[in-house]
């Protein structure tokens, strides 16, 4: 991985250390300094920066302190997606085909070529229904007077060049289906349910079935035990994008009720191709070659033949387009990614503003095109680090005056209307539990990201102001790290520095 070089950009700046020199006397910060007198913040790094539009600072301590944001980052991501692709821009998918066509039969291959959307297949409400889009891409075909392929369906996923994970994820998180990374051609969120029974005493090997995609040319080792009772579910799958090959390892408790793991498939680009083959082939369209994919090298991969290439892919500009398919919009894509935290999403956003502005998807890419478009919002890194776009990155290190000046930033711009109706508050969705023995009315004010992964706890948003004037809007950062206090401990007492500083206006 390149080294990014860092270089000082012009300001949004909320506050100098001067002010830090001041002492506070509002009862935010009088809360604050009570609660990190606590048992659980021995040892542990608090960093909190609540500062109203005007200026007017309402609670800081350790606010230039850099620290893991954990899922805070996704605010990052959607809003300079949001900035720099558009609230209503829509990624696109398009069915194409190499050779020609002569009495119905194509003379070559049909490629489904990728365009970013995650949204191919993943269930989600603001999506099509996988068979209702297969049916608009076979209708492409039908419209092409194609009622038999003599070739391959290829899943064409070169849109998206780079490597799939950032080298800073931990290896165990990219066979979760919260670790898939965002591809060129997607399906099914670049994930697969495995089913896992254990066995009737520990020691004995675990049952695994794959539910859902099928993925028949991937050979999945059962390297996994029964557990003894009590110790859980500790099942990861290891897996590639260099070989059809995984193993599951670690224990499933003999005392655990069967279970469907979410894991990570890195050939979501084959997996689809296989099953709109099989959609074509159930619905009178014959394909003769069967489904494949493209390598690295460009050479387009069959189903047995995964470890080597037949030929190499077609041009994209030498194909012959016959239809294409749009995703739900930037907004819409960015509202699921910040109230379900989805970092799936997220990555794909954080990939494509560098497909977009530099040409190439990579990360080291995705490191310039981020830092670039902070400069163009007015928003200084040069004292920051980010290294993906969903915060499960080990290296990212933000400080609460960063998320401050961010959000800042984007309550001045011209997209600032969307990027708020993607962010959550307190009694709704993943948070409905937040802040419970707060009043309505208070819960309602607080728009926010909670970010969690091992001993993080973030919480990064906006407070609109009960007077209704702008100026008197609240923008705060909550970052707990290296805390060894489980989160039912950690949460409440988070949750009682938010209601502090959003009393504050």
């Amino acid at each position: 991985m390149k080294k990014i070089a860092v270089i000082v950009l012009s300001a949004v700046m909320i506050c100098s250390p001067a002010w830090a020199q001041r002492k506070l006397n509002t009862a935010a910060q009088k809360h604050v300094d009570n609660v990190v007198k606590g048992q659980i913040f021995r040892g542990t790094h608090l960093g909190v920066l609540a500062v109203k539009a005007n200026g007017d600072t309402v609670a800081a301590m350790n606010p230039f302190k850099r620290l893991m944001p954990a899922s805070n980052n996704k605010l990052i991501s959607t809003g300079l997606a949001i900035n720099e692709l558009g609230p209503d821009f829509r990624f696109r998918t398009t069915i194409a085909h190499s050779g020609f066509v002569r009495d119905g039969v194509l003379y070559g291959d049909l490629y489904i070529v990728g365009g970013g959307d995650p949204t191919i297949a993943s269930g989600d409400s603001i999506a099509d229904p996988v068979d209702v889009l297969f049916a608009k891409w076979k209708k492409f075909a039908d419209d092409a007077g194609i009622r038999e392929v003599r070739g391959l369906v290829i899943g064409d996923g070169r849109f998206f060049d780079g490597e799939l994970w950032p080298v800073s994820w931990q290896y165990e998180d990219m066979g979760t289906y919260y670790g898939t990374g965002g591809h060129g051609l997607s399906f099914y969120r670049n994930s697969q349910d495995i089913h896992a029974t254990a066995g009737e005493k520990p020691g004995d090997p675990v049952t695994l079935k794959v539910v859902y995609p099928e993925t028949p040319w991937m050979t999945i080792y059962k390297e996994c035990t029964t557990g003894e009772k009590g110790t859980g579910d500790e099942l990861y799958l290891y897996n590639t994008e260099f070989a059809p090959v995984a193993a599951m390892r670690g224990t499933f408790a003999v005392d655990r009720k069967p279970k469907t793991e979410s894991c990570s498939n890195p050939f979501p680009e084959l997996t689809c191709a296989w099953h709109f083959k099989e959609y074509l082939v159930k619905n009178g369209i014959a394909v003769t070659g069967g489904a494949a994919d493209i390598g690295p090298d460009g050479q387009v991969r069959t189903t047995p033949e995964m470890g080597r290439g037949l030929y190499a892919a077609a041009p994209s500009g030498e194909l012959t387009e016959i239809g294409f398919t749009l995703s739900p919009t930037v907004e819409q894509i960015a509202r699921v990614t910040n109230w379900r935290s989805d970092n799936y999403y997220a990555e794909t956003l954080y990939r494509m503003i560098a497909r977009t502005n530099l040409g190439s998807a990579s990360y080291d890419a995705g490191f310039k095109a981020e830092y670039a478009a902070l400069a163009r919002l007015g928003v200084n890194s040069s004292e920051v680090q980010i290294r993906d776009g969903s915060g499960l990155s080990r290296e990212d290190y933000l400080t609460p005056e960063f998320f401050c000046n961010f959000l800042k930033a984007m309550k001045g711009s011209k997209n600032y209307d969307a990027y708020i109706r993607t962010i959550g508050w307190p009694g709704h969705g993943m948070y409905e539990f937040r802040l419970a023995k707060e009043p309505k009315a208070l819960k309602d004010r607080i728009r926010y990201k909670s970010g969690s992964i091992g001993g993080v706890l973030s919480y990064s948003g906006y407070v609109m102001p009960t007077s209704g004037k702008a100026q008197d809007t609240i923008f705060f950062s909550v970052i707990v790290n290296n805390c060894l206090a489980g989160y039912d401990v950690l949460r409440p007492i988070v949750d009682s520095i938010v209601a502090a500083i959003a009393k504050e206006n």
